[in-house]
Parts: structure tokens; sequence; C-alpha cells
């Protein structure tokens, strides 16, 4: 069973003294490709680092976290848009979008940075791995200015009206990761609306552990649990889940 986690953050401090452990264990475990997406200027450096020692594992994607544009975002989005054209490879711009959860105090230059950023993606014909938290009606907006835009919302988490709105946008794909196996997750009713065709995989390690890792520190090693939860509730084998998920990260990243 071949598996792709689409979203990781084993770079992180979490994993302080053994990222490449997290790494290992994920390959062993049949996650036999990884992308690492960017947060911030302070993360270029060490997932960099990481994604290094295991190329035919680990692709990457360049961009800056909602959460983390603030007054300055000019001179940070000045430093991103060069490393996303230093010759990494990276294979989408992410993890960029909206996120209003914590703080509503910078919505409109999330909103300035976003559209900047998914311009970008365009550009280079990449995909967009979008963060979205309280922000879909803004980042819909965003995106309603921008044809041609494709990508994944990562870590959804919404209803079947929000997959409809989605859909009318643009050529998205939707990233389902531990929250689908949480008991009150109500998740697993919108799987039919998304359909196979349309899902991917992730950890968003070490965030979001899946029963029966909930609460505790998440890795990619986990992936297959998410995979079996999904296959239980659309009522489909497991390998079915793994190929076709596996297909359309491969086909979304090029990977």
């Amino acid at each position: 069973m071949r598996l792709v986690d689409t979203h990781t953050h084993l770079y992180l401090p979490n994993f302080v003294d053994e990222q490449p452990d997290a790494v290992s264990r994920a390959i062993d475990a049949g996650v036999e490709k990884m992308i690492f997406p960017n947060v911030d200027l302070t993360t270029v450096k060490p997932m960099i680092e990481l994604a290094q020692r295991y190329p035919e594992n680990v692709s990457m994607a360049m961009g800056l976290h909602p959460t983390e544009v603030k007054e300055d975002w000019r001179d940070v989005m000045g430093e991103i848009e060069q490393y996303i054209g230093d010759g990494k490879g990276y294979v989408a711009v992410g993890e960029i979008g909206i996120d209003l959860y914590w703080d509503k105090s910078f919505v409109e230059e999330q909103m300035q940075v976003f559209e900047r950023q998914v311009a970008k993606a365009i550009d280079l014909n990449l995909p967009a791995i979008i963060h979205c938290r309280d922000g879909l009606p803004q980042a819909l907006e965003v995106l309603q200015g921008l044809p041609g835009a494709k990508g994944v919302f990562h870590s959804f988490g919404g209803g079947e009206s929000d997959v409809d709105a989605i859909r009318r946008i643009g050529d998205f794909y939707f990233g389902i990761n531990g929250v689908v196996t949480f008991k009150n997750s109500r998740l697993r009713d919108t799987l039919p609306a998304i359909g196979l065709e349309r899902i991917l995989l992730e950890t968003d390690a070490p965030y979001l552990a899946p029963v029966p890792h909930r609460g505790k520190r998440n890795e990619s090693s986990y992936l297959s649990l998410i995979a079996s939860h999904i296959a239980e509730n659309m009522d489909c084998d497991v390998n079915k889940v793994a190929a076709e998920t596996t297909a359309n990260a491969e086909r979304l990243f090029t990977i």
C-alpha cells in the first residue's frame, strides 16, 4: 500500500533530535512520499536541510503561513518570493491562506498576501496549499479574482455547501487528516460530497493526531489510520483509498 502525506511538518522543533527517525518511520509505514509546506522565514532552513536528506521521498512547498502575516509582510514576502525562485524545485506554493481563528486584526493584510502568493503559483503553474480557518468567504473572494488557480484546501473541515462553493471557484482538492477520525467530527458525513477522486491524505504532523493517538504528537507514519477510517466511512477497500489518493497527489503536485 503506497501512501502520500501531502502535508507534514516533520522539520519543526517538535521532532528535535529525531527528525530523520520520523521520516524513516513514515517510509517504513508505507508513506513513500511526503510534502513539507513552509511556515515562515525561520522554518525555511530546517525544512530544506531535512528534505534534502531524503530526495526520493520528500518534496517541498514554499510560502508564508497566514498566521505569520504581520506589519512587515511586504519585506517578508520579498524574501519568500526569492526562495520560491531559488531553484530548489518546490512542488507547490504553500502553506498560504486565511486564518481568522486566532487573530482578525490582519485580515486585509492576509488577503493581500494570499492573493500575491496564489498569483505567483499561477505564474509558475504550481498548485497552492491553502490553509483556511474561519476565513472561507475571504479566501473565496480572493480566488474569485484569480481564474486558473489550482491546489488543495488543506485540513478541510467544512460541509457539503463549502465543498460546492470551493468547487465552483476552481480546480481544488481537499486534504483530509486525523480530524476525520475524531468521535464528534462531522467531516465523515462530507466525504461522499467530496468523492475519492478529490481527496488527498495528510497528517499535518505534529498536529491533529488521529485516533488512537489523539492529543499526542502526530507524525506521518500514522497516515494509514486516516486512510483506513476514510475507507470504512466510504464503504470501500483501504487499498482503493490508498491508490486513488496517491494518484491524486502525484497528479496535482507532479511528484
